[in-house]
């Protein structure tokens, strides 16, 4: 096992790599001056331009540009933000705590709920349960993100009242659990299909026939061999869309008043801010690498015939 864990990570390194001077490519070697639209309508003199070009090292060839920020990437120097000089790391540590947790809550529920009924439906295929869970899911997948939020926020929490309409500043996770529940809908409808796909197929598959041929218990069989299998596709789904809850995090945030990394990478778009910019990105690209290892060990854990190959 760990001789694949390293196998895995040396395959992504070239990713990491890959990845970053792409971002940083389209960050800073686009055409558009970010320094030059510093000063609104009130340009900035040339001195100054100048001074800071020279401070963040944009007045450098590319290609020596993105050597000396990995290196600030590797020794934890992200420097600081064109606007405020402000550091980058404390933007950093103020915005991603919030929405790692809404990503992990949504994770959550997305996977129990999503695996859960997808289970029942896929043991009941054909049965009211089934039709019921599929017709919710198309609606989930059909409507919308920032229409299940605005609908959440009036019934839960105008008309019942059960949770807070905004998460503030420093939410918990009482004031996260809405927001963790929109963010996750669209991907617990996708997890409820596929669930329900693979259990229904491996039901009729050989070696469950052959499992319950040899006395198996009706458990044992269902958990062992039925969702174990079932799982392989499912842990695929959940391991990329990690990344993919915290990155597109920013119609959430925004509906419920979040100071995450969606909202603070979108203003950071807005306001030219290209190294706030590269580095949320470079977190993010991370965050994909790192739950794609642990997929790929997940793998192995739940197929053998992975990792002895």
């Amino acid at each position: 096992m760990v001789r694949y864990a390293g196998r895995r990570l040396l395959q992504m390194i070239p990713v990491f790599f890959g990845a970053t001077l792409l971002i940083y490519a389209m960050v800073f070697a686009l055409p558009g001056d970010p320094v030059a639209a510093l000063g609104g309508e009130r340009a900035l003199s040339p001195a100054v331009q100048e001074q800071i070009r020279a401070s963040y090292n944009l007045d450098k060839p590319f290609l020596v540009q993105y050597l000396l920020y990995l290196k600030g990437v590797f020794t934890l120097d992200l420097g600081t933000t064109l606007r405020g000089s402000r550091p980058i790391a404390e933007v950093l540590a103020g915005a991603y705590p919030v929405t790692i947790k809404l990503a992990l809550m949504a994770l959550t529920f997305e996977a129990v709920a999503g695996i859960t009924v997808g289970f029942i439906a896929g043991v009941r295929k054909g049965r009211w349960f089934d039709a019921t869970a599929l017709v919710l899911s198309l609606v989930v997948i059909a409507v919308p993100t920032f229409v299940i939020g605005f609908l959440l926020q009036f019934f839960i929490g105008v008309r019942l009242g059960w949770l807070p309409v905004t998460a503030g500043t420093s939410p918990g996770l009482k004031e996260l659990l809405m927001p963790a529940l929109v963010l996750g809908a669209v991907s617990f409808a996708y997890v409820l299909r596929l669930t329900r796909t693979e259990v229904a197929e491996n039901l009729s598959a050989d070696y469950v026939r052959t499992a319950r041929a040899k006395g198996l218990s009706g458990t044992r069989v269902m958990v062992v061999h039925v969702l174990r299998n079932s799982l392989v596709p499912v842990i695929t789904f959940l391991g990329a869309d990690l990344g993919a809850l915290m990155g597109g995090a920013i119609v959430t945030e925004g509906i419920f008043n979040i100071s995450g990394v969606g909202g603070t990478l979108y203003r950071a778009i807005l306001q030219g801010e290209g190294p706030t910019v590269v580095s949320f990105t470079t977190v993010l690209i991370l965050v994909f690498i790192i739950s794609n290892l642990v997929v790929d060990l997940l793998y192995a854990a739940l197929d053998p015939r992975i990792r002895y190959a």
